[in-house]
């Protein structure tokens, strides 16, 4: 939906367990209804896809796609972006640090991305106001990315991407984007990592003329999933992060609104306890902690809670909690960081295409579900609604 006089707002369907194309398309005629409903919101509603390998495969199909473009019609809605981070199972069983396989040194991740963006142009057919997004892997997981050979075979799949996306442009009128979403322990982490990522790999006349394209291509298709959770876990300034961003030319592709859990006693026994309890077997969960030294990073919750070096002054997790909670239990959250960006993209003109994107919802302890997750999803939606409309 439109809030703000100029904002896509949408929430990401990762939130839905399922990985086949009849899993989603059924979460998604059961959930857009009651979220409209909830929110009295009767104009045209943005959607925000998963897609799996599997389930893009089967969306693929020309009677399929036809079926859910007259889905979306009739129902008013509209897909603006897909996330395109985990290529495969992503709910109900151990993801760690799976999730981020294949990554971009590999054909299979390219020819992946390449078909989202290819359904995504298709669905955006009638809309040629919106810049659709797919949101991917910031590279790959950062143990995994051992050189420069490691770091060019991810920029070149990417701009073998990029190719592919100008040829849909020129093929369909639709520009699509690849938002890399920079992410605790990826090769891609920090914004310094990221400006100096597109400044060194991406940005590079030889490497995007190898690939058949032109780095004003590669500008106007690549950019950034501003993960609002991510960054703040890193400690980044919001303000500082956007100005580095624009500095560097580098777009902002998509905002994911997101919050994570922020601890400011880690050196109580009460809060450590408490803490152990979001240290579940799914998702990798990790840690950032501020103290007199700086900063220290620990790849999962169980190191850092089992590190006797990590007795420092702040601890942030990358555990996605519901955007509305200033607090969850003992804890507080980083709903003040994101209230911070939103008031940016407010006042600047940045990226219009806001997500929010609570997947661990199935994986927070029960005590924090005090609703049914329809509900809180259209919570969280009329709280960002009334962020950008302040």
């Amino acid at each position: 939906m439109i809030v703000g006089g100029r904002f896509h707002l949408t929430y990401c369907s990762n939130i839905h367990a399922g990985e086949a194309w009849s899993d989603v398309r059924d979460a998604l005629a059961s959930t857009l209804p009651r979220l409209r409903e909830s929110l009295q919101a009767p104009g045209p509603m943005g959607v925000g896809l998963r897609l799996g390998a599997e389930a893009a495969g089967t969306l693929a199909d020309a009677d399929e796609l036809a079926a859910f473009r007259a889905f979306l019609a009739e129902g008013h809605y509209y897909v603006f972006t897909i996330n395109g981070f985990p290529y495969g199972a992503f709910h109900g069983r151990r993801v760690k640090e799976q999730v981020y396989q294949p990554d971009w040194r590999t054909d299979a991740r390219l020819a992946y991305t390449n078909r989202l963006a290819e359904l995504l142009a298709a669905l955006l057919e009638d809309r040629p106001d919106i810049d659709g997004s797919v949101s991917t892997v910031p590279g790959a997981f950062k143990a995994d990315v051992r050189g420069d050979g490691d770091a060019s075979a991810v920029a070149s799949n990417m701009l073998r991407h990029v190719a592919r996306l100008v040829a849909l442009r020129l093929e369909t009128g639709r520009t699509i984007t690849l938002a890399i979403e920079p992410e605790p322990a990826c090769f891609i982490e920090t914004i310094d990592e990221a400006v100096a990522f597109f400044r060194d790999y991406l940005f590079d006349d030889r490497r995007a003329t190898a690939a058949g394209v032109r780095v004003d291509d590669v500008r106007r298709h690549v950019g950034l999933c501003f993960d609002a959770c991510h960054m703040a876990v890193e400690f980044e300034d919001p303000e500082q992060a956007f100005e580095r961003i624009q500095s560097a030319g580098i777009r902002v592709c998509k905002v994911q609104v997101s919050s994570a859990l922020h601890i400011a006693h880690p050196r109580r026994p009460g809060p450590r306890a408490a803490l152990a309890r979001f240290a579940d077997d799914t998702y990798l969960h990790q840690v950032v902690t501020s103290g007199t030294d700086g900063l220290a990073r620990f790849t999962d919750l169980p190191d850092a809670l089992a590190a006797p070096e990590a007795a420092s002054d702040c601890w942030r997790v990358h555990f996605h909690v519901p955007v509305f909670l200033p607090v969850v239990g003992e804890f507080e959250t980083t709903q003040s960081y994101l209230s911070a960006v939103l008031r940016i993209l407010a006042r600047e003109p940045i990226c219009p295409y806001l997500e929010v994107e609570t997947y661990t919802w199935d994986v927070l302890p029960p005590e924090h579900r005090t609703s049914d997750m329809v509900t809180a999803i259209a919570r969280e939606l009329a709280w960002v609604k009334a962020q950008v409309e302040r």
